[in-house]
């Protein structure tokens, strides 16, 4: 592992304390693979982002789009996620946390304490993901909550 100055150190810091945390989906591709898939030319598309990026809807860099959270709004779709709180049958856990694994979530983890699972969705997947859940076996329990904003 390569070591960070201090200055660096502080560097990073500052733009951690100083951020905001922000929902976005990244796409590692070639703008020139991107238009292929699109089946449009290569400056058709760069059109095409140089509007959505003026509209703060993406940003784009070498190698990678982002999808911010005014593009995921303008397409309807939250920024704002829920949460999933998930209890497990102990002699099935390594079944159910495979399946949770199979399903549309953003993030999930394996969590100590009272509940053995959590699972990060976007909210317009809610009902979606808590069928698949009633539908695994040794899924004991399940509670749900929707993010109204992010406070930081």
């Amino acid at each position: 592992m390569e070591t960070v100055t201090r200055r660096s150190s502080h560097v990073l810091r500052t733009l951690y304390e100083q951020g905001r945390s922000m929902s976005s989906y990244t796409l590692h591709l070639k703008q020139e693979e991107l238009a292929k898939q699109l089946g449009i030319s290569r400056q058709a598309l760069n059109v095409h982002l140089r509007k959505l990026r003026d509209l703060n809807y993406v940003r784009t860099g070498r190698g990678f789009i982002d999808v911010t959270e005014q593009g995921l709004s303008a397409l309807g779709l939250s920024s704002t996620p829920a949460f999933i709180l998930i209890k497990v049958s102990p002699l099935k856990r390594s079944y159910a946390y495979d399946k949770i694994k199979q399903l549309n979530v953003q993030r999930a983890f394996r969590i100590a304490g009272d509940i053995d699972a959590l699972a990060m969705v976007e909210r317009e997947k809610l009902d979606e993901v808590l069928r698949g859940l009633s539908a695994i076996d040794g899924i004991q329990d399940t509670k749900s909550y929707v993010t109204i904003e992010t406070i930081r």
